[in-house]
């Protein structure tokens, strides 16, 4: 299984949280290998996350990007040029890597994700989960300033056939599309994704292979309860901290902040790591 990750120094803890997730509920998977794209992390930090993913037996192989290609892409503090990576990497990675899983470092495993990883996309080149928001006006709204008519992809998980992929990914597009909608650009490459590759996107079931915590009560409410934490810890595979409000921070009340930080600890006891207090 190849993951794909996307992150600068800032990330470093909250990626080892997400890894031990993985590892901890996927014991059976044997050959993994982990693929970095970054800009600017250092060789100190590099060999130590080398390290890390040698513990769980996986290999590691960080890829240094130049970053002076995203130089007129907005960015933020919240959306860095590390977002933009994940869109290259059919370009990037290695010609002999025929299949990537991308994760956001935001996020938990809490099951196993084999069947995500064997999913037959039927043509596709992508596949991910849509998010429709806490009320259905966001699926109309994106609708109109992205001018689509499929759903509104969450990019945070996304499962890539790299051979396919490669055929339709092209520098010039992502800039083009990037300056065409600049000023209706909420989430960048997330939003640029869903103008580019959307239509080429085979949909995931939300609350199993990419759950927003924020949406707890609206599927448990929308699922005449079936939903509930219990359903959650026994099919969901991936669970998703979206937003702003993020669970390693002391004022977070959303639903599962214990269980992140449950696997924060658990993280920490294993490996002595310690979280950075800028995170």
């Amino acid at each position: 299984m190849n993951l794909l990750v996307t992150i600068n120094e800032n990330y470093i803890y909250l990626f080892k949280i997400m890894l031990h997730s993985f590892f901890l509920n996927n014991p059976d998977e044997r050959k993994v290998c982990v693929y970095l794209l970054h800009s600017e992390i250092s060789g100190e930090k590099l060999n130590e996350l080398e390290l890390y993913c040698a513990r769980y037996g996986a290999r590691f192989v960080p890829i240094m990007v130049d970053s002076r290609l995203f130089d007129n892409a907005p960015t933020n503090k919240r959306y860095p040029k590390e977002m933009y990576y994940r869109l290259f990497a059919p370009l990037i990675l290695p010609k002999d890597v025929e299949r990537i899983l991308y994760l956001d470092p935001d996020i938990l495993i809490i099951n196993p994700v084999k069947k995500l990883w064997e999913t037959d996309l039927g043509g596709c080149v992508f596949a991910a989960a849509s998010h429709a928001g806490l009320t259905e006006i966001t699926t109309g709204i994106n609708f109109a300033r992205l001018n689509i008519d499929h759903e509104y992809y969450n990019t945070g998980v996304l499962l890539i056939d790299l051979n396919r992929a490669r055929k339709i990914t092209r520098a010039e597009d992502i800039f083009r599309c990037v300056n065409e909608y600049e000023k209706n650009l909420f989430l960048p490459d997330q939003d640029v994704f869903n103008v580019l590759y959307g239509k080429y996107t085979l949909p995931l079931e939300e609350v199993i292979w990419n759950y927003d915590v924020r949406n707890y009560s609206k599927h448990k409410l929308k699922s005449a309860g079936k939903y509930d934490s219990f359903w959650v810890m026994k099919n969901t595979a991936i669970l998703h901290f979206c937003g702003k409000k993020k669970p390693w921070r002391k004022n977070y009340k959303n639903a599962f902040g214990f269980l992140y930080k449950h696997y924060m600890n658990l993280a920490e006891k294993a490996h002595d790591i310690v979280m950075e207090e800028y995170i």
